[in-house]
């Protein structure tokens, strides 16, 4: 953790998670059941990456026209981001399988996602999931100078209109990881020291990135120019892949956390936060639609935020199952249970809560 972390109260609502531990420990124990995946999640895991990777070589196999070609790499894009939320992101928590190696392999998957294992275990892992929603801390908050999440960050006129641009801009986030982010997040955490485990080597993880990046762009450019497909095609195709499994990713990640009800708390005077960091997770979380069946399968769980936020460790394909006890736990403790009971009421409360920020602040 870096020098200037906040500092997690704790003496403030204990017992919520102690409580609520016991209980979901007790459930798996009762139900005889593995707090990581199962058949359901290795289906999940087929069905994703063929949506991913099918399309992709009927295009290099396939004299498609134009528009099949391109409405393949839209089906690529929706797998792209079905593997990232339901594969890859439960293998870098280590709660895919109880098996390390399998883990890593899944986690893996991110380097064919335009991604970087290190650098999304030390945003997602580190700082997001410890410090959610702290500005300054939490990097899910900051989108540049574009956009403004938080009543924390500096405002700029741009942002009046922010809650209409600001979904053109959503579908640009793994295009980003692919083309800028990836080299200027692995620079940040080394100069910072920062790691998700034992700190590695700076040069393994330079040659890592170095040659993953290779490798994704002579996949995803390369081979299909070589295979005699006209080279803007294959670019055009390349960004719309990106912008649809951007588009896709950014959304569900905003309406877990950039909406009306959940908090933006900064340390005090002390560098402390008043909550414990799981009464933290309840204030600065949101879940949607958790009885819509679609989205809680493809979104990876990750619609029970919430539940997802306290036990990391803990599969998606458990959170409908776990979310009562939470629910239940918190609403005897006098914590709050953020829900949106359909996606759109959420994406409403999103973009009212962006058009608010984009407001210009009083002075005191």
């Amino acid at each position: 953790m870096e020098n200037n972390a906040p500092i997690f109260s704790k003496t403030d609502s204990l017992k919520f998670f102690r409580t609520l531990n016991k209980r979901v420990n007790d459930y798996f124990k009762e139900n005889n059941i593995k707090k990581t995946g199962n058949w359901k999640l290795h289906l999940k895991t087929i069905i994703m990456f063929s949506l991913f990777l099918t399309p992709y070589f009927l295009i290099l196999t396939l004299a498609l026209p134009l528009w099949a070609h391109l409405l393949m790499t839209i089906v690529i894009g929706i797998g792209m981001a079905g593997v990232g939320m339901n594969v890859m992101h439960d293998g870098n928590h280590g709660s895919y399988s109880s098996k390390p190696w399998l883990n890593k392999i899944m986690g893996g998957s991110i380097y064919i996602l335009a991604g970087n294992v290190y650098n999304w275990q030390v945003q997602h892992n580190v700082l997001h999931h410890t410090y959610t929603n702290i500005h300054g801390h939490d990097e899910d908050l900051e989108a540049g100078r574009i956009i403004r999440f938080t009543k924390h960050a500096d405002w700029s006129p741009i942002h009046k209109f922010q809650h209409y641009y600001s979904v053109f801009l959503y579908g640009l986030l793994t295009f980003n990881w692919a083309i800028t982010t990836d080299f200027k997040q692995m620079r940040s955490y080394i100069k910072r020291k920062l790691s998700y485990g034992e700190f590695p080597s700076p040069f393994k993880l330079w040659s890592t990135l170095v040659i993953t990046k290779v490798i994704y762009f002579s996949i995803w450019l390369v081979i299909p120019m070589l295979l005699g497909i006209v080279w803007w095609e294959v670019l055009l195709g390349f960004f719309i892949m990106h912008y649809t499994a951007g588009l896709i990713l950014s959304i569900v990640f905003q309406l877990a956390h950039v909406v009306e009800e959940t908090d933006h708390p900064q340390p005090d005077e002390n560098n402390e936060i008043e909550n414990t960091w799981a009464a933290h997770q309840l204030f600065t979380t949101a879940n949607f639609a958790p009885k819509n069946w679609l989205v809680n399968w493809y979104t990876g769980g990750l619609n029970h935020q919430i539940e997802h936020h306290i036990f990391p460790n803990i599969s998606h394909i458990h959170y409908s199952k776990i979310g009562e006890i939470v629910k239940q736990t918190a609403a005897e403790c006098n914590l709050p249970y953020y829900e949106f009971k359909t996606m759109r009421s959420a994406m409403y409360s999103h973009f009212k809560h962006l058009k608010e920020m984009g407001q210009k602040p009083q002075l005191a």
